[in-house]
């Protein structure tokens, strides 16, 4: 943001608010800025620019001898200038092209070796003393445009006859000693208010330690004059109360509209606003001083636009396939969340962004409507960013100003253009209110603050004197109450951002200057932080994976809808996110599987022929919500394995899954079968329930699925054939991985292994009969033994029957077993699975 110093000057003046702002100096001010407020990104001294610029009078004006549209003149700026060619009377021969120049006139000279500001600082032209169709011209007269005043080039920029000639024409207007500085505009970003000069300047105060005090007429509850002139009547509808919590409205009438005065000019222009009109710059200029935007409308024009009832303002959301014309020329689609201000018949204009083109206020305009209004910072942030405007309105309402100084600012243009334009008012003030009855009558957006002296500085580390304390604040204008050695501080009705403690602690940091805090270290205790058990438990995940050969990725918590429903998963189960980063993060993701196989081909297709890709992470549902409503949060260990076709890798990719998993969890795990009623869960649906598996710690609790994916799966996300992988509750893994494998020392007897071989129906399934022979085993295997079993071999000839092969082995820990004790183990196993399973024993 851009200040002018010289502005605040003469406001600071002109109102009474504070002493001179720079008592030490520019330089040393712009130190303070930068340890207290935020970085001075440049610093550009004005009167350079205007260097040789001289006021002068026009005594003669005759046509050119030579030329149709030039002219002859002569200048008198009272003898100040030296070195320059002078007639018998003193004057100064001047060639001029301007329309209208003529005699009387007081104008803007710039002679030989001077430079023309416009090009100060581009591709600088120096005039100098020469011939134009013959007759010798001494420099130049200057239009507003020749002098970075605006874009006016139409003519010579006159002054005010009372001018004296020969006066510089920079110190004549506040230009010769004036300092812009562009501060970052981040330091202001919370602070709304210091996007206008009084806000600035009240720092500036501050952190000065000097007292700051408002203009008169910034109050919340101003007088407006009554109605002077014949009412022109104009009524508000807001159908947007939460997104415009304020909206005041005046019209005033005999407005004469016409280029504003010199000085005016000059305020705008320094700081990069170009003037156009008076009422436009009188809008401008109180939006710069306040932080406050306004706008003005044509009121015939609006009256023009509305129905029978007269001139109507509507605060609506646009209409379907409403198109509006804007003041930068172009035509815009409004987002459907946009806020419109309308007639009630059309739009004319995007509320806190840009008013329409066909409502302007022009050279034509007797009547007007001034707005001044207060929009949330949200809507118009995103409507900016929807329509590519970017406003100077734009940039101060997506900060958030305070709807308490609405009518102090309203109430100042409007006595403004009363004294400077000719205007009448010619209504009563309209205020569209939907704030808080408890906000307007305490003239501050939120309560009071009570903290004691010692809170303040035991979170600062210094010891100041509550007195003092209140000192800093009460120079910002805040409300200060002291009991005993509590302060009890109200936020003027211009700060939105004191509503903490914690708030009233960093301002007094801020004023006191955080540079000037104690160095010294706060005490804490040295006891080092207990470790979070479950990121320990991930770090023992991770390493393991990474050991095993697995490459971790992070991918994003968010996914696209179509994702969800390439993996069998419902859209409509998970979180839908109304504020996408992009639109290919829609939802919350139910598991994390669908983002670990979404990378799969991309891998493959950069060359990675062979992977094996994990992922830690949290997934969310809509069918888990906590006490409070609020979604249910579950961390989960993801993997997934792949395999290019080309490379014809024999096997299943189960297996190798299922090695991962084995090597990774170390602890004894039971795998059984996944039943149909398994598939509504999110975690669950990419799978091909044929070739997956529930896992469990055995004797445990559950741990996940793991197995290969659907065809639809595949065949979406353009798997490889040999892709496999499994989801894990991650809690639960890490609490097996803690606990580590069981152990138990080596029989130094030796053991005895038989087969065993069962004839059962088919509809047994292999993990059912192994189960089953397991338990049998461990229930009748002799006192003091380990046990083992093996799968050996599946043979099936007939279509009902098949036959199961397993390998038993059993091992006594203080004898060695003989042949007949393992004989009767399975005699008892092979009885239990006849009369259980119908099975034969072969």
């Amino acid at each position: 943001m851009k200040i002018s110093l010289n502005t605040i000057r003469l406001m600071n003046k002109d109102y009474g608010c504070v002493g001179e702002i720079a008592p030490n100096g520019v330089d040393e001010l712009v130190n303070k800025i930068g340890s207290q407020l935020g970085a001075v990104e440049d610093i550009e001294y004005l009167g350079d620019k205007y260097t040789g610029a001289v006021i002068v009078k026009v005594v003669t004006c005759d046509k050119h001898p030579d030329a149709d549209k030039l002219t002859l003149c002569t200048i008198d700026d009272g003898g100040k200038v030296k070195d320059v060619e002078r007639n018998k009377d003193g004057l100064i021969q001047i060639v001029c092209g301007a329309p209208n120049v003529k005699a009387g006139l007081t104008v803007v000279w710039l002679p030989p070796g001077s430079t023309v500001p416009e090009t100060f600082g581009k591709d600088p032209f120096m005039l100098e003393a020469r011939e134009i169709r013959g007759l010798k011209s001494n420099g130049m007269l200057v239009s507003p445009k020749e002098l970075d005043l605006g874009d006016n080039h139409d003519g010579l920029l006159i002054l005010s006859d009372d001018l004296e000639a020969g006066a510089d024409f920079a110190s004549t207007y506040g230009l010769k000693d004036d300092v812009i500085l562009d501060i970052e505009n981040k330091m202001f970003t919370h602070r709304p208010d210091c996007f206008g000069f009084i806000g600035v300047s009240r720092e500036l105060a501050g952190i000065q330690g000097m007292a700051f005090k408002s203009p008169d007429w910034y109050v919340t509850n101003p007088e407006f004059p009554a109605i002077e002139a014949s009412e022109l009547k104009l009524a508000v509808k807001n159908e947007l109360p939460e997104l415009v919590p304020r909206f005041t409205a005046i019209t005033m009438s005999d407005i004469q509209v016409g280029p504003s005065s010199t000085w005016l000019q000059t305020t705008l222009a320094r700081i990069g606003q170009k003037p156009i009109n008076n009422i436009v710059d009188f809008t401008n200029f109180f939006m710069l001083a306040t932080g406050q935007p306004l706008h003005a409308y044509d009121y015939d024009k609006v009256k023009a636009l509305s129905g029978p009832e007269g001139a109507t303002l509507v605060i609506r959301p646009p209409h379907q396939d409403e198109k509006i014309a804007l003041l930068n020329g172009k035509t815009v689609d409004p987002r459907d969340e946009a806020i419109l201000i309308a007639t009630d018949q059309k739009a004319i204009g995007i509320g806190g962004v840009m008013g329409g083109s066909e409502t302007e206020v022009d050279a034509n305009t007797t009547n007007i409507i001034l707005e001044c209004a207060n929009f949330d910072p949200y809507s118009i942030r995103r409507t900016s960013m929807a329509n590519g405007l970017f406003t100077d309105a734009v940039t101060r309402f997506n900060k958030g100003q305070s709807p308490l100084q609405n009518l102090a600012v309203l109430a100042k243009i409007v006595d403004e253009i009363r004294n400077s334009a000719g205007g009448k008012v010619a209504s009563q003030v309209i205020d569209n209110n939907n704030l808080y009855e408890a906000v307007t009558q305490r003239s501050s957006l939120h309560p009071s603050v009570r903290l004691s002296a010692n809170f303040i500085n035991e979170r600062l580390g210094f010891e100041q004197p509550v007195k003092d304390i209140a000192k800093l604040l009460e120079n910002v204008e805040c409300k200060v109450e002291i009991s005993n050695n509590d302060l009890i501080v109200t936020a003027p009705f211009w700060r939105t951002d004191i509503e903490l403690r914690e708030d009233i602690v960093e301002e007094v940091g801020r004023l006191y200057g955080y540079d000037r805090l104690p160095l010294s270290l706060p005490a804490r205790q040295t006891t080092p932080a207990y470790k979070d058990p479950l990121l320990e438990q991930k770090d023992q995940i991770r390493q393991r994976l990474s050991r095993l050969g697995a490459n971790e990725v992070l991918t994003y918590s968010f996914v696209h809808g179509d994702l969800l429903a390439k993996t069998g998963q419902d859209p409509a189960k998970a979180f839908q996110i109304s504020n996408a980063l992009s639109p290919d993060l829609q939802y919350y993701r139910l598991s994390l599987m669908p983002s670990l196989l979404d990378k799969v081909h991309p891998n493959i297709k950069a060359g990675y022929n062979e992977f094996a890709l994990f992922e830690l992470g949290k997934t969310h549902n809509t069918d888990h919500l906590d006490e409070n409503g609020l979604p249910g949060e579950f961390e989960f260990t993801a993997l997934v394995i792949a395999a290019a076709d080309k490379l014809k890798k024999p096997g299943s990719a189960f297996y190798l899954a299922r090695k991962y998993l084995t090597d990774l969890s170390r602890a004894e795990l039971e795998f059984k079968p996944v039943g149909e009623n398994m598939q509504q869960y999110p975690v669950v649906q990419p799978y091909n329930l044929n070739r997956s598996a529930l896992v469990s710690v055995k004797g445990g609790d559950f741990l996940g699925i793991i197995g290969e994916f659907k065809p639809s799966v595949s065949k979406a996300l353009k798997l490889p054939k040999f892709s496999a992988g499994f989801e894990l509750d991650t809690t639960v893994l890490g609490t097996a991985i803690s606990a580590g494998p069981s152990y138990k020392p080596l029989s130094r007897f030796p053991g005895i292994s038989q087969d065993i071989t069962l004839k059962v129906p088919v509809e047994h399934n292999f993990s059912e009969v192994q189960n089953f022979v397991s338990n049998e085993l461990s229930k009748n295997a002799p006192d003091n033994t380990t046990i083992g079993i093996d799968p050996v071999d599946i043979y099936q000839k007939e279509d009902s029957f098949k036959q199961l092969t397993f390998r038993l082995s059993i091992t006594g820990t203080d004898r060695t077993l003989t042949d007949k004790q393992v004989a009767e183990v399975l005699d008892v196993i092979a009885n239990s699975a006849q009369k259980q399973l119908q099975a034969q024993h072969i």
